[in-house]
């Protein structure tokens, strides 16, 4: 058994020994019912009162699963430090209700000439924890506890179906309840930009226009974004990590990269006299449980069309089943339809799809660029066979198609892996070039410290270079990749491919699986002799005052 320090004892015994009779115990601060099991999981209570006094000397919430030495420690802050407006002391007699903390604690404080004994009831003790079970059992749960276990399946199904992945946030649906003083709640899917995941489901269509255009005024000002957000009239389902420790916040990690286990769904309220709040009530929760419901459905049913270039014009009428209730209505009858016009009128008021003006060729090759992909990628040279390429064909969300047969082992391949914002920048940057042209390795050389290397270039359709890798041509492992990846495109007669996939921050870091490849761009590969711009020097940037 652990004992003090003999400079320890010394020390508790110059305290003050007072003719008081302390009580300590330690248990769970609610056994409710009412209350989810996490409520009790977070902790246990350890109490030290002095009952002559009836004050508390000592208290610490601590994890279940620490030793009687919790009680120690906390027994000891009780006589050394304790709670104003008691005085360091040490007590004649200590009164616990668990045997097996008396015999611990009789060895313990065995040189300290405090008695401990036992007694199957603590009033003063038993009298605070009352206290503190009916402050926890009348806080309002976040969500009603009969709905709750509905409402976080539905929500789970929602991320499982990420409509965010063809949904942007002004393509708007609609869907008509009229129950519960609701009428009809305007859905915004956020994700689309790999920041944010999650659903709002304003109440009225000019709340949602009031919003998009406060915040298109005030988007350089932090206070004004702030205004606009607490003025939305809507509820919202939101998505955030589980149990996620703020110390270890990767800001480049990207919720979609996590497996379901790590996904935490959160559920409130927004209104202009409300400001925020992250607890539903009984109409807001089967509100919200009958629009993801029919929300969900309605992504099932019309999933590929919503995935169309142009939002279309779609509509559907679903009978939502409600969940328990004290009201006689079993199923609700509720309409879900996009709404092209809004999302026109939302695109318009952002000044979406206005092109800028080039002023360039872009038939000719113009300067080689480093700014395609982010610098912290993961990248390699390999080989998809054939028939993985036809998974990937259909299982990626872009897909560049080229005249490629079949020949050889498979298909060479050049892929990179960032996060998921980053994967969809690179994307949409080499849709804009006109798509993947050519990939070609050429010469390039560091004319100050004599250095040679490499330069995997992506050559894009308008005639732009785009850098992807500096290889030195001394390195080892990179010269034994380049011969397979000419041997391989040898072997295919020239054709080749690039993939752009997501999880650089998740468990698939370096060996991104299928679920992970957002792209894929077939091309051709071509020498330093077919592209023909000789070696390129690295020229130091000046800067001129």
């Amino acid at each position: 058994m652990t004992s003090f320090n003999r400079s320890t004892s010394r020390r508790l015994k110059k305290l003050t020994q007072i003719p008081s009779v302390w009580e300590g115990d330690r248990r769970p601060l609610s056994s409710s019912p009412t209350q989810p099991r996490e409520s009790e999981s977070k902790g246990e209570c350890i109490l030290w009162v002095d009952g002559s006094q009836g004050i508390v000397r000592g208290m610490d919430v601590v994890a279940p699963d620490l030793g009687p030495e919790a009680i120690v420690r906390t027994l000891m802050r009780a006589m050394e430090h304790p709670h104003s407006p008691a005085k360091p002391a040490r007590p004649q007699k200590i009164v616990v209700r668990d045997r097996e903390i008396q015999f611990y604690l009789r060895g313990v404080l065995q040189d300290l000439d405090i008695a401990i004994d036992y007694a199957p009831e603590l009033p003063l003790i038993d009298e605070l924890f009352r206290g503190f079970a009916d402050i926890i059992d009348s806080q309002i749960p976040d969500l009603p506890p009969q709905y709750a276990k509905g409402l976080q399946e539905k929500s789970l199904a929602i991320w499982q179906a990420a409509p965010w992945e063809f949904l942007e946030e002004q393509q708007i649906l609609s869907i008509e309840i009229n129950k519960w003083d609701v009428g009809t709640l305007y859905a915004s899917v956020m994700g689309m930009l790999g920041m944010e995941y999650g659903i709002l489901l304003y109440r009225s269509e000019d709340s949602l226009k009031r919003f998009r255009a406060a915040v298109l005024m005030d988007e350089e000002s932090a206070q004004g974004l702030e205004e606009a957000f607490l003025k939305q009239d809507c509820l919202f389902l939101t998505f955030e990590r589980a149990d996620e420790d703020e110390e270890d916040q990767d800001e480049d990690e990207d919720l979609a990269d996590l497996p379901l286990s790590e996904i935490q769904p959160t559920f409130g309220n927004i209104h202009p006299l409300e400001g925020l709040r992250s607890v539903l009530y009984e109409e807001e929760a089967l509100a919200v449980f009958v629009a993801l419901e029919s929300l969900s459905r309605f992504i099932r049913d019309h999933r590929r069309q919503l995935q169309e270039e142009e939002f279309p014009a779609l509509s559907r009428r679903y009978r939502i089943s409600v969940p328990e209730s004290d009201e006689s209505t079993k199923s609700v009858s509720v309409t879900v339809a996009t709404m092209p016009e809004l999302a026109a009128e939302l695109e318009e008021m952002a000044g979406f799809g206005i092109p800028e003006e080039n002023d360039f060729d872009s038939t000719s090759f113009r300067s080689l660029r480093d700014d395609l992909i982010p610098e912290d990628s993961f990248l390699s040279l390999g080989m998809v066979s054939w028939e993985m390429l036809e998974y990937l064909r259909k299982g990626v969300t872009y897909h560049q198609a080229g005249d490629i047969r079949p020949v050889g082992d498979g298909l060479p391949v050049i892929l990179i892996q960032t996060s998921r914002p980053k994967a969809k920048t690179v994307i949409e940057n080499l849709e804009a070039a006109g798509g993947l042209k050519a990939i070609c390795f050429n010469p390039g050389a560091d004319p100050f410290d004599g250095d040679r290397y490499d330069l995997g270039l992506l050559q894009a359709q308008n005639g732009e270079l785009f850098l992807f890798g500096e290889f030195l041509d001394d390195d080892p492992v990179h010269v034994e990749a380049r011969k397979k990846w000419n041997q391989r495109c040898k072997n295919t007669k020239g054709y080749c491919g690039l993939i752009i996939a997501k999880g650089l921050t998740g468990a698939s870091r370096g060996n991104p699986q299928l679920r992970d490849m957002m792209a894929l761009f077939e091309a051709r590969s071509l020498s330093p002799k077919d592209l023909g711009i000789g070696t390129l020097q690295l020229m130091p940037e000046l800067q001129l005052e």
